[in-house]
């Protein structure tokens, strides 16, 4: 922690910085020396459960208001309402034992029986099959050669759609980790059949002995109307256009939400401090916002997203998944510009940092980038498949480094220094465009099974 100083018998402010004397144009050790972020990342974990719409969530967004208020303007909570969901037991019984599984978050209440059937990846030409009454599983995984991701929502409405009475969601990484995750959509918050996960091992018992033969998956649940909040503060000059630095403080109960995503609110927090350190090089407002109720469908963002002036957005920069490893890479959605200003960081600091030019339609981010505002998904590269220990119990602090978190702070700051340059335009996105990516990718058939279809036709 900083150390006071004597001072005419009154110790400064914590500035946030071990061994603290900085100048204004430090703010690169600065950074190095910063431990506000990964004192947030404490507290945050330290909250236990964080899930949308509970006391722990308004809790975690309340520590990082107070801590954004130390260095931004305004912090303050902006409330919402939205579909609650509170996890009780849930079972999988066959061959007359019970297996372990937890249920996913908007799953219904309820209990179903039927012949199990393992669909392996759940790809949707695995659904072309008589499934009526049938309980389904499919692995959270998609094989090396496919196309794009197949979001575990897609999968179980293709079960919904193929009359299945029951979903369970194996996980493709090794540990004993049932995985966890919303099947709820915006228009419909819970679910509509009974939807449990299951680690790879018992996912593996499961199709070795009981292919065929009946079992019975139940839930037990509430599903009361509940409050989540946004989280808001600001820098910079008073301009009309603003550039958003964001991320979600809500995370799964059944983890600390270490990874996902305690560490892209404590990167909110590092680059609130190393741009108030920076405010003479902002030539435009920079607004904060770390998001309530990302977990359970992209809550938050999409109410703030829908209270906004698209043109007073200049660009979103979302963290989510940041800080599991040493690099960086951030979606795009085809803005060129979005790419070049990477690489102008990567450039600068010799650091790698990847632009993808693909469309991720699965986080913050995306309720902005479907009304034509720039935006950047940015997460670490990893090497691993899918999420990893993302959305398990395994999600815990002792996976994330320090290190990897204040080196992507320097990278990150840099970044939205750029983004706020008055000489830097970035065109609106235009509908056409977005729609040419998504069928490209592959995406459209999916995103009209669940309901995300975000345009007419």
């Amino acid at each position: 922690m900083g150390q006071a100083r004597a001072t005419g018998g009154m110790a400064p402010p914590d500035t946030g910085i071990d061994d603290a004397g900085e100048t204004d144009d430090e703010w690169i050790a600065g950074t190095f020396r910063s431990h506000v972020g990964w004192d947030l990342l404490e507290t945050l974990v330290d909250v236990g459960d964080r899930m949308a719409g509970t006391e722990g969530e308004r809790v975690g967004a309340e520590a990082t208001r107070d801590a954004l208020a130390e260095f931004a303007r305004d912090a303050r909570l902006e409330e919402f309402d939205l579909q609650g969901w509170v996890r009780g037991d849930s079972a999988l019984h066959a061959g007359g034992s019970e297996h372990d599984c937890i249920a996913l978050p908007r799953s219904p209440a309820g209990e179903a029986t039927g012949e199990f059937v393992d669909l392996g990846y759940g790809l949707p030409e695995d659904f072309d099959a008589d499934l009526e009454g049938k309980v389904v599983m499919t692995a959270s995984n998609v094989p090396s050669w496919y196309h794009r991701f197949l979001h575990r929502r897609e999968k179980y409405y293709h079960a919904v759609e193929a009359g299945a009475a029951a979903f369970v969601f194996r996980n493709h990484v090794e540990g004993c980790l049932p995985p966890t995750g919303s099947v709820g959509t915006e228009d419909a918050p819970i679910g509509e059949i009974p939807a449990v996960g299951v680690s790879k091992e018992v996912g593996s018992r499961l199709a070795r002995r009981f292919e065929g033969e009946d079992v019975t998956v139940s839930v037990d649940c509430e599903t009361p109307e509940a409050t989540s909040q946004n989280v808001h503060a600001e820098l910079g000059p008073d301009t009309d256009e603003r550039v958003l630095v964001t991320s979600h403080v809500d995370a799964h109960d059944i983890a600390e939400g270490a990874m996902d995503n305690g560490a892209g609110t404590a990167m909110v927090l590092e680059l609130a401090r190393a741009l108030a350190e920076r405010e003479a090089d902002l030539d435009t407002r920079v607004e904060f916002v770390c998001y309530g109720a990302e977990e359970v469908g992209l809550v938050g963002s999409t109410h703030h997203a829908g209270s906004v002036d698209p043109d007073s957005v200049k660009a979103v920069l979302n963290f989510d998944g940041v800080a599991r490893g040493r690099d960086l890479a951030a979606y795009t959605h085809g803005w060129d510009e979005l790419g070049e200003a990477i690489e102008t960081v990567a450039d600068r600091f010799d650091h790698p940092f990847d632009p993808v030019p693909e469309v991720g339609p699965h986080s913050d981010h995306w309720p902005y980038v479907v009304r034509g505002i720039p935006g950047y998904h940015v997460y670490a590269e990893t090497g691993d498949e899918g999420r990893g220990w993302g959305h398990t119990h395994a999600d815990t602090l002792d996976k994330v480094e320090s290190r990897d978190l204040r080196e992507s702070a320097i990278l990150l700051t840099e970044l939205a220094v750029e983004l706020a340059r008055s000489d830097l335009t970035i065109p609106r996105g235009e509908e056409a465009e977005l729609v040419e990516l998504l069928e490209e990718q592959r995406y459209v058939e999916g995103m009209k099974v669940t309901g995300d279809w975000p345009f007419d036709g």
